[in-house]
C-alpha cells in the first residue's frame, strides 16, 4: 500500500476554507481531515472530536511538552495544534490527510514534512471577505475589524504555498482543489508504488 499525502490548506478567516474541505471529503475517497486540538470554547453546533478536540490550556501545554504536536500556534489568544501520531498513522495506512491550519502552522509542518503539498485559498475581494465574516453573526464589529486586519497580514504569505485558489465561485474552487489532490495521486512515483505488480507484469 502506498503512503498517503499530507495536504496543507490555509486561508484567512472567512475565505471559505472549511466549507471547501468538507465538500472535498464527500467527493474524494481516502481523504480525511485532521481534527485539531484547541483551547477555544466550542461554538453552537460544534462537536468535540468532530470539529475540534476541545481541551483545557493545561492539557494543551502538557501535550506540547510531550512533543505530540506536528504544529501548534496561538490565534486570537487561543491555541491550536495537530496531533503528529494521528497524522502519521493515517498516512501510513494510505489515506491522504488534510490539515486546515494557518500559514504559521503550515510553515512548521513543511519544515518537518517537506513532501507535504500546500494550498492557499484567497477570497475574491476584501469586500466579499468582510461580508462573509459579518454574515456569520457570531462576532461584533470590533472582532470583525480585528479579523480583517489579521486577514490582510495572513494573505501576504500566499507566496509560501505550492498552489493558490481564489474562492469566488464555490464550485470552481472545489473543482480546483479536487484537481490538486487527483494530480498528486497520479504522480509517477506514487503510481509506481501503487501499481508495482501491474508494472512487473507489463514489463516482464
Amino acid at each position: 500500500m502506498s503512503r498517503g499525502t499530507l495536504f496543507i490548506v490555509a486561508a484567512p478567516s472567512g475565505a471559505g476554507k472549511t466549507s471547501l474541505v468538507k465538500a472535498l471529503v464527500t467527493q474524494c475517497p481516502q481523504v480525511v481531515v485532521s481534527v485539531s486540538h484547541t483551547t477555544r470554547p466550542s461554538r453552537p453546533g460544534e462537536q468535540d472530536g468532530v470539529d475540534y478536540h476541545f481541551v483545557s490550556a493545561e492539557s494543551f501545554q502538557a501535550m506540547a511538552d510531550r512533543g505530540e504536536f506536528l504544529e501548534h500556534a496561538e490565534v486570537f489568544g487561543k491555541r491550536y495544534g495537530t496531533s503528529q501520531p494521528w497524522v502519521e498513522a493515517r498516512l501510513a495506512s494510505g489515506e491522504d490527510v488534510i490539515l486546515e491550519i494557518d500559514w504559521q502552522g503550515g510553515a512548521q509542518v513543511r519544515r518537518l514534512m517537506p513532501d507535504a503539498v500546500s494550498v492557499f485559498i484567497l477570497p475574491p475581494s476584501r469586500d466579499t471577505l468582510q461580508e462573509r465574516l459579518q454574515g456569520r453573526g457570531q462576532d461584533d464589529a470590533s472582532v470583525i475589524a480585528q479579523r480583517m486586519t489579521e486577514a490582510v497580514s495572513e494573505m501576504t504569505h500566499y507566496v509560501e504555498f505550492d498552489y493558490l485558489i481564489v474562492n469566488d465561485s464555490f464550485e470552481t474552487a472545489l473543482s480546483e482543489l479536487n484537481a490538486i489532490v487527483v494530480a498528486r495521486r497520479l504522480r509517477q512515483s506514487v503510481q509506481r508504488e501503487k501499481h508495482q505488480q501491474l508494472l512487473t507484469q507489463l514489463l516482464s
